[in-house]
């Protein structure tokens, strides 16, 4: 059984979350969010809260034990990138982008039909 979570538009940049996104992949619950509560960057906050939306929608199934649960993909994409330009000195101007991502996460029981 496969229960899907995802954040969209989340206002920090891709290359930045998937540091962390890295750290996690793969393991199980219970040590992603331990791993995610003892990493200091921004983007664990906002992942620890995908992770967290993820459990509750497989919580909401009573034949479901979530101490089996694992992280089968969790994986960031580019999101709409805002532009500006800020003057510069002798009339050149310098670009600044705010990058978001979207985030996306499958947690699986490992209980596959084949």
């Amino acid at each position: 059984m496969n229960f899907k979570a995802s954040c969209k538009y989340v206002r920090i940049s891709p290359r930045k979350a998937r540091y962390v996104v890295d750290l996690i992949r793969g393991k199980s619950v219970n040590h992603a969010l331990e791993a995610l509560r003892l990493t200091h960057r921004r983007a664990s906050y906002i992942i620890d809260k995908t992770l967290r939306a993820a459990i509750a929608g497989a919580n909401e199934r009573q034949d479901v034990d979530i101490d089996s649960l694992y992280i089968k993909e969790i994986y960031v994409d580019g999101g709409p990138v805002r532009k500006w330009f800020r003057p510069r000195a002798r009339g050149v101007s310098a670009t600044i982008k705010k990058r978001t991502s979207h985030i996306s996460l499958v947690l699986s029981d490992g209980k596959e039909l084949a």
